[in-house]
């Protein structure tokens, strides 16, 4: 009976060995993009958090290349923000929304020779109208297409600021050229991302002015989308990554650590500004339903898009695999 009993116990162990290695085998790769900024490149820690799915994370400069990695068919699913999720609603892209991740991030700094202090709108308005009268607007920067952009706009213009008219908008896309462009003296203002601000602000290249959070978008920032053929045709994989998002956003919600570790690896800043970069980000897996559409409102009024997505945006927030992972409710979720 030992003897009977040893070999069985042999037998069972190599079936389940295999069975796990097939299993493995026949798990779906998902190729997910993320860009280079500190709430963004928590997305490298997913595929450690991985199950039932192999992840390939795949770091980008900004949202915009994730964007077009993802229409492109290059990746997956994409860490974006919500700005880009209407903008491409609007070009007609298949986006679709299964998870938040981290918001915050974004905050306006000054240059040194601007005199302003933090949140002296009516002070900011003055220097606006005294370089128009002189014929040198004001030089305002942010990376078009990303939501610090959005924040940005939608704060001017809630203080009677209007980007277009008012001042001289700079792009920079790489939001990694901001300090080196306030430094240089091209811009007056930026409207950046995390850490870069933080850095900004501990090197003395400029100072902080706002936090652009008093407007329809509020402080909401990154979103985790995919395609409807990639659901189609993968969606155990789309839900186990959307169960990596939410485990990932629970653990740096304990774990700063971790997060503080990953932007050193992939900007090389000191782990001090990368701590400092994290007291402006909000880790977040929820969908915000009522919010997003008052961005997709807002976007309009700014003439970022050119007609109304809120029904597409809406229906394009797809709640099932984070009510999946989580056992909660959409209600519960943003919706």
């Amino acid at each position: 009976m030992t003897f009977r009993t040893t070999v069985l116990k042999t037998v069972v162990a190599a079936i389940l060995a295999l069975s796990a290695t097939a299993s493995a085998q026949a798990a779906d790769t998902i190729k997910l993009g993320f860009a280079k900024c500190a709430h963004c490149l928590p997305m490298a820690l997913t595929p450690g958090l991985a199950k039932g799915v192999e992840i390939e994370a795949i770091n980008f400069n900004s949202g915009n290349d994730v964007l077009t990695a993802l229409v492109s068919k290059s990746i997956d699913v994409a860490q974006v923000t919500y700005l880009h999720y209407i903008t491409a609603l609007d070009k007609g892209f298949d986006v679709v929304a299964v998870s938040g991740q981290v918001n915050g991030g974004s905050e306006i700094v000054t240059a040194k020779g601007i005199d302003l202090k933090a949140d002296d709108w009516d002070g900011l308005k003055a220097l606006i109208a005294a370089r128009k009268e002189k014929g040198e607007p004001l030089r305002v920067a942010a990376s078009r297409g990303n939501a610090q952009d959005i924040h940005m706009r939608g704060a001017l213009l809630k203080h009677g600021i209007n980007v277009n008219k008012d001042v001289q908008f700079i792009n920079i896309p790489n939001p990694s050229d901001h300090a080196a462009a306030l430094q240089r003296g091209e811009v007056d203002v930026i409207c950046t991302v995390e850490p870069f601000a933080s850095q900004i602000r501990q090197t003395g290249v400029g100072k902080h002015f706002a936090l652009p959070y008093d407007q329809a978008a509020g402080n909401l920032t990154n979103l985790i989308v995919t395609r409807s053929d990639v659901i189609k045709e993968h969606p155990q994989a789309v839900e186990a990554t959307v169960g990596s998002v939410v485990a990932m956003v629970d653990k740096l919600k304990s774990d700063q650590a971790a997060w503080v570790d990953v932007i050193n690896k992939y900007t090389g800043m000191d782990k001090a500004v990368a701590a400092e970069a994290l007291k402006n980000a909000s880790p977040d897996y929820a969908m915000h339903k009522d919010s997003t559409l008052a961005i997709a409102a807002m976007m309009r009024d700014l003439k970022y898009i050119s007609h109304d997505v809120s029904a597409e945006a809406e229906k394009n927030l797809d709640y099932r695999f984070l009510e999946a992972v989580t056992k909660k409710p959409k209600t519960d979720l943003g919706y």
